[in-house]
Order: C-alpha cells, then sequence, then structure tokens
C-alpha cells in the first residue's frame, strides 16, 4: 500500500434522478425515483428525497411507491445519462492516465500516475477541483474519497455522500475500520456477514482480533486470507485503465408471464438481435452463447452452447439461442428472457457454420423492445397507440420542449420546461397528436460561447 492518499474513487450522487432533478425544474427538491414502472419493476436509482422515506435502489417499484406514493416515478433515460457519464470520464482522464470505471456513475483514478497529486494537501485540492469541474460542466454533484488504497478510497466517497470529500490519512487506516460493520468490506454480503454475526464477529476490529487462523476455518482459505488482510487495512490492487469485458448481455422482465411458446421464441429471437447489436457496438465477438429463462416460479436456468469460434453474425447467435431454448420447459409461464455472449475476442470466425444459409434481414428494434411479437409475415400490421414513457423528452409544434408526466386512456400529460428555465405549465394532449414529438435531451449546462456541447439545440 502506498504511503499517501493519491487513489481517488468518484460515486456521482443519485445519479440517475439528480439528472432527472437537473434537467427538470418542477422535480428539484422533490422525491424522484427512476425505474421500471411496470408491476415487475425495480428500482434504479431514487433521489436522495425519496430516500429518506426507505426508498433504495433495486427495491420492487411496487414496494417505492407503496412508501412514496406522491414521488415522481420515471423511466431511464440511459443515453442521456451515458453522455452525462462521459462528460465526467473526461474529466477524470485529464487527471491520470489510470481511470478505472465501475458503472457510468463511478470510478478510481490513480492521482499519482498522472502527476495531479503526491501527497495528502495536493491530493485534497485535487479533489476539490474536480468536484468543482464536474458542476460546472455538468450541473450536478459527485462525492470523493481519497485513500492510499481502492478499498478505503471507496469506503471515504460513501462517507462523503452527499455531495462532500473525505481523505483517510495513512495510518490512520485501521482505528477508522475499527468500529465499522464487516458489511462495510467488499465481499462481506448477506450470507457472509450472517455467518459472521452468528460467530459473534459484528465489526471489523473483531474480525482482525478473530485471527487469520479462525477466519480461514470458518470462510475457507482465500475468502478467510482476504478478510483477514481487509481488516487490517491491507489493499494492494492497483487502478487498472482497462477492464476486460467478460460478456455482452441483454434481458427482458415481463408485466404478465409469457405462457404461449411461439411467443417465448420470439422474444428470444429479438433478445439475441439486440445482445449482437451492442455486442457490435464495443466492436467484438464471442463463442459462447448463453440463454437465460426465469420461470413463473422464480427458478432460473441457464443453458450455454460454446462455438467453434467467436462469432457477431445474428442468424449464427439467434440460432443457436433457439437450440437452448429447445431444452427449456416454459409451460408454466417465463418472466424473464436474456441472451448473452462471452467467450469474447476482438476479431470473428466467417462462415463459422454452414446454419445462416441465406442472410435473414433483422429488423431494427429499439432498446426498450417497442417491437410487438406477433404473427407471420403475410399479416398486415394492426395500428398501434403510441407510447410515451414517463419523464422522456418532447417536442410540440407550438409550445416547446417538455417531458412526458404520464399517459394512458389515450392521453399524455407533458410539463414543458427545459434545464434552464421556471417551472413550467402542464398540457395534456391525444397520444396521436401530429403537433407532439418525441425529442432529444437538452444539455444540463449551456454551452459557454465558443463551445460545442453534445445534444445542444438551436
Amino acid at each position: 500500500m502506498r504511503s499517501a492518499p493519491t487513489i481517488l474513487h468518484l460515486d456521482m450522487d443519485a445519479f440517475f434522478a439528480s439528472a432527472e432533478q437537473a434537467s427538470k425544474p418542477s422535480l428539484r427538491g422533490k422525491p424522484v425515483v427512476v425505474g421500471g414502472l411496470g408491476p415487475r419493476g425495480v428500482v434504479a436509482t431514487a433521489s436522495y428525497e425519496a430516500r429518506v422515506f426507505g426508498v433504495n435502489s433495486a427495491m420492487p417499484m411496487a414496494q417505492a411507491r407503496r412508501l412514496v406514493p406522491n414521488a415522481a416515478y420515471l423511466v431511464p433515460r440511459f443515453a442521456f445519462y451515458r453522455s452525462i457519464s462521459e462528460q465526467v470520464m473526461g474529466l477524470l482522464r485529464a487527471l491520470s492516465p489510470l481511470v478505472e470505471p465501475l458503472s457510468l456513475d463511478e470510478a478510481f483514478v490513480d492521482l499519482e500516475a498522472g502527476g495531479a497529486a503526491w501527497d495528502a494537501d495536493s491530493a485534497r485540492l485535487t479533489g476539490v477541483r474536480l468536484r468543482a469541474d464536474i458542476r460546472a460542466v455538468t450541473g450536478l454533484t459527485g462525492s470523493v474519497g481519497l485513500a492510499a488504497s481502492k478499498m478505503l478510497a471507496k469506503i471515504a466517497s460513501e462517507q462523503a455522500k452527499p455531495d462532500g470529500l473525505v481523505l483517510i490519512e495513512p495510518g490512520s487506516e485501521r482505528a477508522l475500520l475499527a468500529p465499522m460493520s464487516v458489511r462495510t468490506l467488499p465481499g462481506v454480503g448477506p450470507a457472509t456477514g450472517d455467518h459472521l454475526r452468528r460467530a459473534g464477529i459484528h465489526t471489523v476490529g473483531e474480525l482482525a482480533e478473530a485471527g487469520e487462523d479462525e477466519l480461514v476455518r470458518m470462510l475457507g482459505k482465500a475468502h478467510g486470507h482476504a478478510l483477514y488482510a481487509m481488516a487490517l487495512a491491507r489493499d494492494e490492487r492497483a487502478v487498472v485503465a482497462e477492464r476486460e469485458t467478460k460478456s455482452v448481455s441483454v434481458e427482458d422482465t415481463y408485466d404478465v408471464d409469457i405462457h404461449d411458446r411461439v411467443r417465448v421464441g420470439l422474444e428470444v429471437q429479438r433478445l439475441a438481435d439486440r445482445c449482437v447489436r451492442r455486442l457490435r457496438g464495443a466492436g467484438l465477438s464471442g463463442r459462447t452463447i448463453v440463454l437465460k429463462v426465469r420461470r413463473y416460479d422464480f427458478s432460473t436456468l441457464t443453458r450455454s452452447e460454446t462455438l467453434r469460434g467467436p462469432t457477431d453474425d445474428p442468424a449464427v447467435v439467434r440460432e443457436a439461442a433457439a437450440r437452448l431454448l429447445e431444452s427449456v420447459d416454459t409451460t408454466g409461464g417465463v418472466r424473464l428472457l436474456g441472451v448473452g455472449v462471452s467467450g469474447l475476442a476482438d476479431y470473428t470466425q466467417e462462415d463459422l457454420f454452414a446454419q445462416a444459409a441465406g442472410e435473414l434481414e433483422t429488423a431494427e428494434d429499439t432498446e426498450d423492445g417497442e417491437r410487438e411479437p406477433g404473427g407471420g409475415a403475410g399479416d398486415a400490421e394492426a395500428p398501434r397507440e403510441r407510447r410515451w414513457a414517463a419523464g422522456h423528452d418532447v417536442r410540440h409544434a407550438e409550445y416547446g420542449h417538455g417531458w412526458v408526466q404520464g399517459s394512458g386512456l389515450g392521453r399524455v400529460t407533458v410539463r414543458f420546461e427545459t434545464p434552464d428555465s421556471e417551472v413550467g405549465r402542464v398540457r395534456t394532449f391525444r397520444v396521436d397528436d401530429p403537433e407532439l414529438a418525441a425529442a432529444e435531451p437538452l444539455p444540463l449546462v449551456a454551452a459557454r460561447p465558443g463551445a460545442a456541447v453534445d445534444g445542444a439545440r438551436p
């Protein structure tokens, strides 16, 4: 472990929800919950105003609605969040070549490798400047942890939340960790935590006192050694600039169980196509096709097939997924389906099989799966009501830019406001109003003169 707190951990504060509040003046200071809005949806992020009522990530959306019935419930806008994340990651990479993203809103930075910090004072100053730059560029806040190791930097950023900075001085780590719950340490989940609790071990200090031999006896060699080292604040992991992608996958959870075997097959084909688009977007191919099926009783089955070489051919992935589905009993109904590709490579093996005899044209499904699986090729397409996702951007020919507050019964309610406007007025339209159209998100921070901002509109 290094002798200066030059590893930085950044965690954006309630990222998705904060981005929504920043883009919608009427939601600032109010509880906002972002996630799947169907009966089986889960919370992706909740604003701090919603968290005080007990709402948290991964909670069933139905439970969140019971806790905070008056919150704003919005469908995620991942492309929008990704654009903000790219701005933040750009600021981090300006500090160091060693930036390790963990998600859209979280990353480690080795400040020493970029010459941005070399001791506690320079590290603190860099952290302060970074938080100010993030606010200036994105309008959002992030919390920063600084320490001599990745584990402690992450713990520090958690202590700094929201919108703060915590620096752990080298030499103070063990005293800081000792009173903390064992669940603070990475790798201690509910099962391990319960096992330790039954043994009378509740804090990190008690974990260290138990000794390495006792932890190995209780938890096994690898886990016991690792936990003992962490309890002593030992963490030698380096910040890794490129995290290897191990797999690419997509999955959908359905509001109502699917019982029709033909419909299940069509969904698997659609997911296979989406997975390949994501695979190609990352410039990758893969050898192993994986099918995931969660049935009506919550039992989850996975099936896989390894090909003779890597592919990014949608026909090959579709056919492999269909073969895997043949071995799964879906009689009682299916609540979740997923298709993934692993064994990744940055090249493809042409003519992998003679399976794809002829090119099959693939419909370009939207990421939220708007295409309705249905009848055969000869069926006439039935007219379909336009969908308006809560929280998504729209533009009206007369009233300008706004966002969808809700829709149903043939009507859509829109609030017309922008990130830099006052709280806007609400108006209701028919869902098929020709003057209303989907729109791109507006930037949260207005472009400076002479500077181009992605997504800016005239």
